[in-house]
């Protein structure tokens, strides 16, 4: 199973939240082991009970991303992380929205695309949960990903937010490799577009990458 596949069953997207979703993360919000479970169970779910996203069409899968998996996520923090703390904060309001816009839609282009792909194949997984003490405000739920006898190793990793634990990293290797966190895969390209253009050449990157999504 392609490795980016196992991030497409944790993947974000613009689109609008069903009140079934948001019931559902705000159920587990409490507790980050059965948050993981809950949204990768539930996206995985919807996109097999979609008629359009089982038949593989990557739009109506998108829209099943952003309904049952957005609740769970924190993808302003991870915006954040991946442009940099200084060159985000010294973009103006609406340079950070659109900023926050764009990379959100290329992760939710990205991973329906390759969610699309998993129709009809059998996916189990198993969590292994987060080491939680009292004090725990940031903490990675491993998951082993069984697909057709493939299997492959991804973590999550949550902040404690006002509004429960949130989804806002992911590492599409397993918890044990360091380096394949995704806002780390994404920190290089930022910089050197905001290096070349500024804040506003990395929205035109951004933004050229999503149309070929429509293409």
């Amino acid at each position: 199973m392609n490795k980016f596949l196992v991030t497409a069953v944790s993947a974000v997207a613009l689109s609008g939240i069903g009140a079934a979703s948001g019931a559902w993360a705000q159920a587990s919000s409490n507790n980050p082991n059965d948050m993981v479970k809950t949204a990768v169970e539930t996206v995985v779910k919807a996109a097999k009970a979609d008629a359009a996203a089982r038949d593989g069409d990557v739009a109506a899968t998108a829209r099943v991303v952003g309904r049952d998996f957005l609740p769970y996520t924190d993808f302003h923090r991870t915006t954040r992380y991946a442009v940099g703390s200084k060159a985000f904060d010294a973009a103006t309001p609406a340079q950070q929205q659109q900023v926050f816009e764009q990379f959100q839609q290329l992760l939710v282009n990205t991973f329906a695309l390759q969610l699309s792909q998993v129709r009809g194949t059998q996916i189990a997984f198993k969590f292994t949960p987060a080491k939680l003490t009292a004090n725990s405000s940031d903490v990675v739920v491993g998951a082993s990903v069984n697909s057709n006898g493939d299997n492959l190793s991804v973590a999550y990793r949550l902040a404690k937010t006002d509004k429960g634990w949130k989804i806002y990293d992911i590492n599409m290797m397993g918890e044990n490799v360091a380096n394949a966190w995704l806002i780390q895969l994404y920190q290089p390209q930022f910089k050197a577009r905001i290096a070349q253009g500024g804040i506003d050449g990395l929205i035109a990157y951004l933004r050229e990458k999503n149309a070929r999504f429509g293409k």
